[in-house]
């Protein structure tokens, strides 16, 4: 099964995020990740939604997300053609002895440590999907006591928007 990243603008109002959760929970597509923001234009936010369906079924999802009133454009992001991004928090289990090799290990991901208790170390890293896949098995050594992942936020790369024309439907619609 593939993963298609979509990018969804949609009007900033309440209950937009359950319809279109709903959407995908009703025709049982699943949701690998998803991740709202504002946008530069406060009526208007971006969803970024990563889902693993074959292309046929990724057609039909495109189709009934257009179907929902407040849905303003969507395109699917071709992962050459941009940056996707994912931020990753892992807090492990350190002793004063074992904090320099984790700064150290911090240091050759280009990873922070954002957190130093008596007992833990927090790290942040900030990449692609397989960067932060390749930092946490390292540090299951040390003894992972937590880890969150927030979802994929995408752009296309280049001059491409997905923003352009929007603001004129907007002013339509509103």
């Amino acid at each position: 099964m593939q993963t298609h990243t979509l990018s969804v603008l949609v009007e900033n109002r309440p209950g937009v995020l359950a319809r279109i959760s709903g959407m995908f929970s009703r025709r049982s597509y699943n949701i690998h990740s998803l991740a709202v923001g504002p946008t530069d234009d406060e009526r208007v936010s971006r969803l970024t939604i990563v889902v693993g369906t074959d292309p046929v079924h990724l057609e039909q999802v495109i189709k009934q997300l257009n179907k929902l009133v407040h849905v303003l454009k969507i395109i699917e992001l071709d992962p050459t053609e941009s940056v996707q991004m994912e931020l990753q928090m892992v807090k492990v289990s350190a002793d004063a002895s074992q904090r320099a090799d984790l700064f150290a290990l911090a240091e050759v991901f280009g990873a922070e440590v954002v957190d130093v208790d008596a007992d833990t170390v927090t790290i942040a890293i900030a990449g692609n999907t397989a960067r932060l896949g390749r930092l946490a098995p390292l540090l299951e050594a040390y003894g992972i006591r937590e880890m969150v992942r927030s979802g994929t936020v995408a752009i296309a790369r280049g001059d491409r928007s997905i923003t352009d024309g929007s603001r004129l439907r907007l002013q339509r619609v509103v």
